[in-house]
């Protein structure tokens, strides 16, 4: 069975801004993810931890698909702890003034093996919040 993620959001913000937020390193730096290596083009790979002076999961990712303003798809991976890959999706819509965010995380079933860090719950927990409130907040700032 897949164990998808599924989190949609309404920001109140264009989407041209909510999709700079997702893909100028800068930026991303203030809500999200530092991640000095990312650049926007297809089949290019980044290389990120999480915040904070634990480092202790290494994240890789691959750009697999980029269709500016619209969508953002690549690949999500522990390459220190297995060789399985997830893929995560942004998608962005025009609605009304603002932009709805969909971030769709598929494949998590293949980390089951990697223990409790790696659970669905905390995958959800984190992107609800990631979607939810970091980015929400950020684009939707004066």
């Amino acid at each position: 069975m897949h164990d998808n993620i599924v989190v949609k959001q309404k920001m109140e913000a264009p989407v041209d801004k909510v999709w700079a937020a997702l893909t100028d390193k800068d930026q991303m730096k203030e809500w999200y993810f530092d991640i000095p290596d990312f650049e926007l083009a297809e089949h290019g790979e980044f290389n990120f931890f999480e915040p904070g002076d634990g480092k202790k999961f290494h994240h890789h990712g691959e750009i697999l698909e980029v269709i500016p303003n619209e969508k953002l798809k690549h690949t999500w991976s522990y390459p220190e702890f297995s060789k399985e890959k997830t893929i995560v999706k942004w998608r962005l819509e025009q609605d009304g003034d603002g932009t709805l965010v969909t971030l769709m995380h598929k494949g998590l079933e293949n980390l089951n093996h990697l223990g409790s860090d790696f659970r669905r719950e905390s995958f959800e927990e984190g992107w609800n919040e990631i979607v939810g409130t970091d980015l929400k907040e950020f684009v939707e700032k004066k």
